[in-house]
């Protein structure tokens, strides 16, 4: 009987091609993701769950942050889908600037909401992260979940070690996040496992029209 070594019942050699094909698919998310955005011009990332009720107070306010930076000409970025994601994308649709979906594909949750001007799907987390992160000059982080966490500390993570130039990050509303500061102080820095001065990366704010200012002077 001919022997092969195999991998979950696959032979090896198939597993490699396997491999390989996955390869050339992410390589065409970053094609597709570097070109439909490259000419994008000056935008914020808006970060923020897909549970958000549409009733929600959250919900509003990330709906009035977009609107905000859209008047100002900063294209929308959002993950596409619903909750604090739509809330964005139609705070900006209204204001004559791209709303951009960075979709990604998921057996719950994220379906691509009405209100984007341009809609980029992904396979891949980490791609689509890359499309976040690159195409902006500043990142907004709502109230969320674990993926709204992944997004902020990886952001920061890049900022912290120059692996990307340093832009504004805002946590929008002290409610929500002083709990995490309060730690992120008490343990983190008072552990020694970050400097006093990381935490200049981020400011936690209430209101909108300062985000926008913060982000305006920053650039200026």
């Amino acid at each position: 009987m001919e022997n092969h070594t195999t991998i979950s019942k696959y032979p090896i050699n198939d597993f490699k091609s396997g491999e390989s094909w996955r390869l050339f698919k992410i390589m065409g998310e970053f094609v597709e993701g570097i070109d439909s955005l490259h000419s994008l011009g000056p935008a914020v990332s808006i970060f923020g769950s897909a549970r958000t009720d549409r009733q929600s107070p959250d919900y509003q306010k990330a709906q009035e942050v977009a609107t905000l930076f859209a008047k100002s000409g900063y294209a929308i970025i959002t993950g596409g889908g619903p909750g604090m994601m739509e809330a964005a994308n139609k705070g900006a649709i209204g204001e004559g600037v791209e709303s951009v979906g960075l979709n990604i594909k998921l057996p719950f949750e994220e379906k691509i909401n009405p209100y984007t001007t341009q809609q980029i799907q992904f396979n891949y987390f980490f791609v689509r992260k890359v499309m976040f992160i690159k195409y902006a000059q500043a990142y907004i982080i709502m109230p969320g979940g674990f993926g709204t966490l992944d997004e902020l500390f990886e952001t920061m993570t890049l900022i912290q070690t120059k692996r990307i130039l340093q832009m504004p990050i805002i946590l929008m509303g002290s409610k929500f996040w002083g709990g995490l500061v309060e730690w992120i102080k008490n343990k983190m820095v008072g552990d020694g496992m970050i400097s006093p001065k990381d935490l200049d990366l981020f400011h936690v704010l209430d209101d909108p029209q300062r985000a926008v200012k913060i982000v305006q002077d920053f650039h200026r």
